[in-house]
């Protein structure tokens, strides 16, 4: 709709119209802009502005899980930095106080890993370091990335109080991990005892379930005999079959479990192969449902199943140890357990208290009853932290399950050669079975007893059954989960856990500031004392414990520093993040606890989540949030885990410097991040695309909005239909907008706003009012309608779309409104009384419906090279459904079509009309346009040149330029 000729007194008609103006710039270039915005924002103070203008709203905190600080962003840690910042932005707009403290994670073995690596390749000795020297250089290491990721989160456009963030290394934070740690030994919730834990060789320290993942591993398989001693009757000259996938593990067998409801027999080798380990007359007991497959394993050619061995027959019953002629010389008791199956194996399962949780469980169980039989109860350590056999595996000791680097060493097959030796052995295999390996060296772990600290479950607190585990699970049932998959995931953890193992014996860290009584092995509980050690690393940090004279100048003048051993323990780190709301939302002002919401990761049900919740029970008795929000892991664009070795990484860094940090927001903002998202090429450019679209929405305002002023306002009573219908619209999608953010739902909010900017305005409210923004009489009532609508629709999609794209948002209205501070601070406008019309809305949607089919029949008929333009149309439209007519029998069909004319008839309309299967009762009859084409508007009419000084123009074009030759005379 731009002019093509001119009048003939040489005005050009181009100048006469509103044809839209701004520097807005249709290429956004955000990788070199996006920078300049964070500037001025640094310049400009805008969080701290923020801060200003939120006092005395209700305060909304979302609490920041602590990244790692040892490593560069990846994908991962970007989408979860965007999504808080969005949740925060959102809160602060929506009218909150919505304070954001960031937050990093310090201690621990990774960071000690890397220190560790730096040392290897020096060829240093660790160990021969001052402790509190090479913690100096921990601290150092941690310090380096948390400024580099500082810069790497800002880049993204998540906004927080850079300049304090927490750390759990900052002297504070430690100091207070201390005091929480001593709530739990003063309570007594918090012991040294003796217990099978997940232990990495390679690392030289227990491991929580949290840092442990499971990978495919081939393991040694064997079945393994246990002579039944003194067995009568159908036991007499019988032996037990056992199967395990850790040979190893044998050294410490104490029991052999069973279960009464399985059924078992005598079954007796008849007949197999020359030098065979099962040979003819063995008589085994073996769960009925297994025993094809055990003799099929051990090659027995033939085998008779002699009878019925009862659970009476078992109970009671003890065998001697397969490696008695080792110097194994005690009884191995039978043992009753429910974790008993016949689902493989052979109906019977090995026993190594130190060498696994359920064994454990079952040998502490029957502990009391194996003592009144004289049977010694007492758990061996039969492999060192080096993973090495001790005196306690006689003639075996020194022989390593997994070598220094993870490897598997000799001690599997020692075992299976003595066990042969023994005539013990029935048979072998290898099976490839997930195992648990430690999540940073990627080797396998083992089972091993070994002294460590933990905190009760299941010990009385406030009275009988207030424990930490029912406090946790009250506390999962009061608390709000995004999504609420969540709240099953993390109650059944908690339901079956066992006691928190918070020791690592390792150096970075906050150490377990507690003494212990060198003759009673009681916890010394001194608030003094206490006292003493928590104001120590308020001024000093942790290293104050590890400095010499510690224990004398902790215990004071009370206590002889001979009567007790100071622990050297650190505490894990999941107690250290599991503590942050201690020392970040209790003891800052400007944040409340507990936090509205923590979100992470859903590994983080097992991690951050599950250790906050503990710890908060544990002293405070409830959750320390009150909403968990959980997003799903980034995965390559096919679907497959990213990986190095795949070379299918996305790295956010890259797409910063190509595309910007908003379409990384947008792609945020487009997924469904509670469940595993996607990322790839295809996928970001099918994100800048979308970008693209709402750019040009963004872009067209701000043309058709240039020198807009309050003057031109009309009240919504005096607007046509259309508009109202549009301000009715926005009504509806303020609530939508609202809703979303409350229920964190971003992609709902992004969807319902970009099918807003795509279909409700581009292609049909912005097409529509195209001519009368660009053409109309600068005084026309629609002209100033659409432009006050617009004004409306600009004020709400910029600051709607500002949690999901600060940068681009920023810019746009900056670009309107360049002497204003920042969008950022502005809240999402109220809603306005008297918008929302649904008896309008009904007709107009129906209005729509007529349009689509209008529009298809013109697309074939641009298609077929009739029409070039819509405006050469005139359409019949026939109109025989009677709510569809009673809608647009009032409406002009050739605005709303955007031809010159057309026509209603009520009726069917003829056979060979247009018609569309999903608006039944319209037809359209495609017609051209009569008339001359108006050199200004391009409408073609019959009334061109009806106003003898204007000849080639519409009577409204002639009106149009006659009023803008009134404004402007020197160019007349």
């Amino acid at each position: 709709m731009t002019a093509d000729s001119t009048q003939a007194d040489g005005l050009d008609y181009r100048k006469t119209l509103f044809l839209p103006k701004t520097d807005f710039p249709m290429r956004a270039g955000l990788p070199k802009k996006e920078p300049g915005l964070l500037e001025r924002w640094e310049e400009i103070g805008i969080f701290e502005r923020m801060r200003t203008e939120a006092k005395g709203r209700e305060l909304f905190v979302l609490h920041d899980g602590p990244p790692y600080a040892n490593g560069n962003i990846h994908i991962g840690t970007a989408l979860n930095k965007i999504l808080k910042d969005m949740i925060v932005r959102s809160q602060q707009y929506l009218g909150r106080d919505s304070n954001y403290v960031p937050g990093w994670d310090c201690h621990g073995l990774p960071i000690e890993w890397k220190i560790e690596e730096q040392y290897r390749a020096k060829g240093l000795d660790k160990d021969a370091v001052p402790v509190n020297e090479f913690r100096k250089e921990c601290r150092d290491f941690a310090e380096h990335w948390i400024d580099v990721q500082r810069a790497e989160f800002k880049r993204l456009g998540v906004i927080g109080n850079w300049e304090d963030p927490y750390l759990t290394m900052s002297f504070g934070a430690e100091a207070q991990i201390a005091r929480e740690l001593m709530k739990f030994a003063m309570t007594g919730q918090l012991y040294r005892g003796s217990k099978p834990v997940m232990w990495s060789v390679v690392e030289k320290t227990a491991l929580a379930e949290a840092e442990v993942e499971y990978y495919d591993h081939t393991s040694d398989t064997i079945w393994v005999k246990f002579p039944v001693s003194g067995g009568t009757g159908l036991l007499a000259d019988a032996s037990i079959v056992i199967w395990t996938t850790t040979p190893w593990t044998i050294p410490g067998n104490r029991a052999i479990s069973y279960s009464s409801r399985i059924p078992y027999g005598l079954y007796e080798v008849t007949a197999a192969p020359e030098g065979n380990w099962a040979k003819p007359g063995d008589k085994l007991v073996i769960a009925d449902k297994l025993a094809a497959a055990v003799m099929g394993q051990a090659r027995v050619e033939a085998y008779e199943r002699r009878g019925d061995v009862s659970a009476d027959d078992l109970r009671g019953t003890t065998c001697t140890h397969p490696l008695a002629p080792l110097g194994y010389g005690f009884d191995v008791p039978l043992l009753d357990g429910d974790h008993v199956t016949d689902e493989d194996g052979t109906g019977f399962v090995h026993t190594a208290p130190g060498h696994g949780a359920e064994d454990f469980e079952i040998w502490m169980e029957n502990k009391a009853a194996l003592e009144r039989r004289g049977i010694d109860t007492t758990i061996p350590y039969t492999v060192d932290a080096d993973g090495v056999f001790t005196d306690d595996a006689p003639g075996l000791a020194g022989r390593s399950v997994l070598t220094s680097e993870g490897e598997k060493g000799d001690a599997n097959q020692a075992v299976i050669d003595a066990l042969t030796e023994a005539g013990m052995l029935v048979a072998r295999g290898r099976l490839k079975h997930q195992y648990p390996h430690s999540w940073r060296s990627k080797k396998p772990v083992i089972f091993r007893n070994t002294p460590q600290w933990f905190i009760s479950m299941d010990r009385d607190l406030d009275g009988p059954g207030d424990t930490l585990r029912t406090r946790a699970l009250n506390a999962i049932d009061d608390t709000r989960f995004v999504p609420r998959s969540g709240q099953a995931r993390l109650r059944g953890m908690i339901e079956h856990r066992p006691d928190w193992v918070i020791s690592r014996q390792r150096a970075w860290g906050v150490p377990i500031a507690v003494f212990v009584n060198r003759d009673t092995g009681e916890v010394l509980q001194d608030e003094a004392v206490n006292a003493r050690i928590a104001q120590a690393f308020e001024a000093e940090g942790a290293d104050a414990w590890f400095a010499d004279g510690a224990t004398a100048r902790f215990l004071g003048n009370d206590y002889d520093p001979e009567d007790w051993d100071q622990v050297t323990d650190i505490l894990d780190v999941w107690f250290d993040s599991g503590s942050t709301h201690a020392f970040v939302l209790e003891k800052r002002p400007d944040l409340k606890w507990p936090a509205d919401v923590y979100l992470e990761g859903s590994d983080q049900h097992r991690g951050w989540f599950h250790s906050s919740l503990l710890e908060s029970c544990g002293t405070r008795g409830r959750a320390p949030y009150d909403a968990v929000v959980t997003h799903g892991f980034t995965m390559a664009e096919d679907g497959r885990k990213m990986s190095k070795s795949l070379g299918n990484q996305v790295f956010p860094q890259d797409i910063i410097k190509q595309y910007g940090a908003d379409i990384l927001r947008l792609w945020v903002a487009s997924c469904d991040y509670t469940e595993d998202q996607r990322i790839g090429a295809e996928i970001l450019k099918a994100t800048a695309e979308s970008y693209r679209r709402l750019r040009n929405t963004m872009r067209f305002m701000l043309g058709n909005l240039a020198d807009f002023s309050d003057e031109e306002r009309i009240a919504v009573e005096d607007m046509p239909e259309l508009e109202r219908y549009m301000l009715h619209k926005l009504a509806v999608l303020d609530g939508q907008v609202r809703e979303g953010y409350a229920a964190f739902d971003f992609r709902r909010v992004f969807t319902r706003l970009f099918n807003f900017c795509t279909v409700d305005l581009s292609t049909f409210y912005f097409d529509i009012r195209k001519d009368t923004l660009y053409c109309d009489p600068a005084s026309s009532v629609a002209r100033r309608a659409c432009r006050t609508v617009m004004d409306a629709l600009f004020e709400r999609l910029t600051i709607w779309l500002a949690p999901l794209l600060p940068f681009t948002m920023e810019e746009v209205w900056l670009s309107r409104f360049p002497d204003d501070t920042s969008v950022h601070l502005r809240l999402f406008p109220e809603p306005v009384e008297g918008w929302r019309d649904d008896a309008l809305n009904a007709k107009w949607e129906k209005v729509r419906k007529v349009r689509r089919v209008v529009t298809g029949a013109l697309e074939i008929e641009r298609a077929d090279k009739r029409i070039g333009a819509s405006l050469e149309a005139a359409p019949e439209i026939h109109v025989s459904d009677p709510a569809l007519y009673e809608a647009v029998k009032d409406v002009d069909l050739a605005e709303i079509a955007i031809t010159s004319q057309a026509t209603l008839v009520e009726g069917e309309g003829p056979a060979d009309a247009y018609r569309w299967d999903d608006v039944p009762g319209v037809a359209v009859v495609s017609r051209l346009a009569e008339g001359r084409k108006c050199a200004r508007s391009w409408k073609i009419l019959p009334e061109v040149g009806s106003d003898p000084e204007f000849p080639d123009l519409t009577p409204r074009d002639a009106a149009a330029v006659r009023e803008w030759l009134e404004r402007n005379p020197a160019d007349a």
